[in-house]
């Protein structure tokens, strides 16, 4: 029972780091108390898309006529669409023991939990407990959903993003507390599915650590939705009621109550690192995360930890690659730390929000001399023929050297467009060059182009 690496948790930081080990050479095994894949592939990033894309589809049936074509009564099937992005989940989770059985991975059910001396106890679904032994563990276990003491997850009244995948009944009414991606997305979903949709965000704006000129399109897309938005203020407190749920609200403006059907809470999440043995290992933590090094080792030598337990962007493809990091770096390859300030992130509502790199205000603070370019998607041809014209593409470069500081996006498409933007600052991409590189036409991607040429004063479409 003794492995070269094994992995704890099997989302998309534990699967892929088990598959590049043993492309490597390694023993691998892979512990998981549930499905493989993890969060992400079962409760997450996969099954959401499905149900944005069913909510998108959705959108273009009610809006046929918009296209010159004629369409009656479209209507939604919320418990067909639901069972489609189960089903979705179901097939990656099945990928994934694909990947596993190919790459000689054994995978270990059960809840796992480190112990001294390298070692890793397993309890099964039945009790039955059995201590496994690696040269090295890497701790993989992600998070869940954050709860607010004023505001407690009952599964009922109260619901976090699993429940709000899987209802059984569409509410009328909903309220969405907190507007980062998980909260908008669900907002999204649910407006288009024909839920009246409240978002209440305690910060002054929607999707807050996007660049402000974003934030105020998403608020306007929302609003010309049907969306109430009601920034700055908060849910102090939540009452059962006959009919459903009364929320108190306060705003700017005063306290208001609002009557709905169910409270989604998406105000963060919650690493998992209870009860997995970090105190009896003496693994370092600090406030909700496992310290680790530059190659993600604990100081505690033969443990390591990757994802959401650790500090960093609570990432999919974060993990992903920080996994990759480490055991490539426990083989002895030559490996380089991963740029954090090169991290894309993504954000899958209509519009859809895209960025990376430094927003204006932060570039501004930063000390930067800066040129800013701003290309709306209402001046591209192919985002007009599509019939998609919010957005922009917004650019931000050092005036003195033309660095690519930063990029943010939000338009349709936009998700599938910002790894331009990566590639080119990771290849440390001047402005000049972005320009000279030709872009085809008619596409959405142009736009960035447009947008680098309106920082230099080249533009040729506004």
């Amino acid at each position: 029972m003794k492995y070269d690496v094994i992995i704890l948790g099997s989302g998309p930081g534990g699967y892929v780091t088990a598959i590049r080990a043993s492309q490597l050479g390694f023993k691998v095994a892979i512990v998981e108390k549930e499905s493989l894949g993890g969060i992400c592939l079962n409760w997450g990033c996969i099954p959401t898309k499905a149900l944005l894309k069913s909510a998108q589809v959705f959108d273009y049936l009610k809006h046929a006529s918009d296209y010159g074509l004629s369409l009656s009564d479209a209507k939604q099937d919320f418990e067909a669409v639901i069972k489609r992005s189960r089903g979705v989940a179901e097939g990656m989770s099945k990928g994934v023991q694909f990947l596993m059985k190919k790459n000689k991975i054994e995978v270990i059910n059960g809840f796992g939990k480190i112990q001294p001396g390298k070692k890793i106890e397993v309890t099964d679904a039945a009790g039955k407990a059995t201590v496994y032994e690696a040269n090295h563990i890497i701790i993989a276990t992600g998070a869940r959903a954050k709860e607010l003491p004023n505001l407690p997850i009952d599964g009922k009244n109260v619901i976090e993003y699993r429940k709000a995948m899987s209802l059984e009944k569409q509410p009328k009414k909903l309220i969405v507390v907190g507007s980062g991606a998980i909260g908008v997305e669900f907002a999204y979903f649910y407006n288009s599915m024909g839920t009246e949709v409240t978002i209440v965000e305690f910060l002054p704006n929607l999707v807050p650590i996007e660049d402000e000129d974003v934030s105020k399109q998403l608020e306007r897309s929302f609003k010309k939705a049907g969306i109430n938005v009601m920034t700055s203020s908060s849910v102090e407190k939540v009452e059962t009621t006959t009919n459903g749920v009364k929320a108190t609200v306060k705003t700017a403006k005063g306290v208001e109550t609002i009557e709905t059907d169910v409270v989604l809470s998406a105000v963060g999440i919650k690493s998992n690192i209870e009860k997995i043995g970090l105190e009896e290992v003496g693994i370092a933590v600090d406030r909700d995360k496992i310290l680790v090094n530059e190659f993600y080792q604990t100081n505690i030598p033969g443990y390591y930890a990757i994802g959401d337990v650790i500090p960093g962007p609570a990432l999919a493809h974060v993990a992903s690659a920080e996994g990759i990091t480490c055991v490539e770096k426990i083989a002895g390859l030559h490996v380089d730390p991963i740029d954090y300030g090169n991290i894309p992130g993504c954000t899958y509502c209509m519009p859809e929000i895209a960025s990376v790199g430094l927003t204006e205000k932060k570039a501004r603070e930063s000390g930067y001399d800066i040129k800013v370019g701003k290309f709306p998607f209402s001046a591209s041809g192919k985002a007009k023929a599509s019939g998609n014209p919010d957005g922009f593409v917004k650019v931000i470069f050092d005036a003195k050297y033309g660095e690519w500081l930063g990029c943010h996006l939000i338009g349709a498409g936009v998700t599938d467009m910002i790894a331009e933007a990566v590639l080119g600052r990771k290849l440390e991409t001047t402005g000049h060059e972005v320009l000279k590189a030709i872009h085809p036409h008619p596409t959405m991607s142009e736009a960035i182009m447009e947008a680098v040429a309106d920082a230099y004063g080249e533009v040729i479409h506004l």
